[in-house]
């Protein structure tokens, strides 16, 4: 077995990692907010950018990071591109299938579950994914019973999370349930880093792929143009008060509407 160290820059990976999976997951709450108070088609809208967020930045982003400070002593690392890409997509697209389940059955706890679970298996296949896209002239192995309790982890904090984005409202809730979410991510992730252990090829061959550096520029634009993109509209549109305050409004005039008389064209009282 060769040595495996997950925190080869110390505790520089493991608390940027918390800290985007939270900046993602309070982005994420902020969107799915403003879904349930705007309600109607343009909600749908909303939770793709809460997909985006927690899906993208908040779970993806995290995983990368701290993959940042994984290291198996005196093996060379590389990343398959087309891998790597497709577990941010996979990211993305299970949390946004998780939000609008959730989304659609409301109160229902039965569309809870199924979302939380659809979404948690999804992430945890995201993560094997994402470690499957490593190349290193060695024979990895996962001990199966770290591996289920990984994916346990995982569809219990996806759902815990699909309920923050159905009941959460206001900017100390939100950002309390981020950092909940956090630890829920980066716990997943660890655990599931555990069960992996390496043993390195006799005789040492060129591994093919990116090194992880490759991956930090365009991970940092990208982040960034998505970040402050989803931020600008969250920050440009109504506000929450607003937006109850017009709700409220149209329920008055909606009943108003109700108890009027019927009239005709000049405005006369029919009956």
């Amino acid at each position: 077995m060769s040595p495996i160290d997950h925190f080869s820059h110390g505790l520089l990976t493991p608390v940027l990692a918390y800290i985007m999976s939270s900046v993602g997951s309070m982005l994420g709450l902020l969107l799915t907010s403003r879904a349930r108070l705007i309600g109607g088609r343009e909600s749908k809208w909303w939770l793709v950018g809460a997909a985006f967020a927690i899906g993208g930045t908040g779970i993806w982003t995290m995983h990368f990071i701290a993959m940042l400070g994984f290291s198996v002593d005196g093996l060379a690392i590389r990343y398959d591109v087309p891998l790597t890409a497709a577990s941010a997509l996979l990211a993305v697209v299970v949390v946004g299938m998780g939000l609008f389940l959730a989304a659609h059955g409301g109160e229902r706890l039965g569309f809870l579950i199924s979302g939380g679970v659809l979404t948690g298996l999804g992430v945890a296949g995201m993560h094997y994914l994402g470690m499957a896209a490593m190349n290193m002239s060695a024979h990895v192995d996962y001990d199966p019973v770290v591996v289920s309790l990984s994916v346990l982890i995982a569809v219990a904090a996806a759902t815990v999370a699909l309920w923050f984005t159905l009941r959460v409202s206001g900017a100390l809730r939100i950002g309390g349930a981020a950092l909940v979410m956090g630890v829920a991510v980066s716990g997943m992730h660890y655990t599931g880093m555990y069960s992996m252990s390496v043993s390195s090829h006799l005789e040492m061959a060129a591994v093919p792929g990116a090194r992880a550096i490759d991956f930090l520029l365009p991970l940092i634009v990208g982040i960034s143009v998505i970040t402050v993109g989803l931020l600008l509209t969250v920050i440009l549109s109504p506000s929450e008060k607003e937006l109850r305050s017009e709700a409220e409004y149209r329920e008055r005039l909606r009943g108003r509407d109700e108890g009027a008389p019927e009239v005709d064209l000049f405005g006369t009282p029919r009956g």
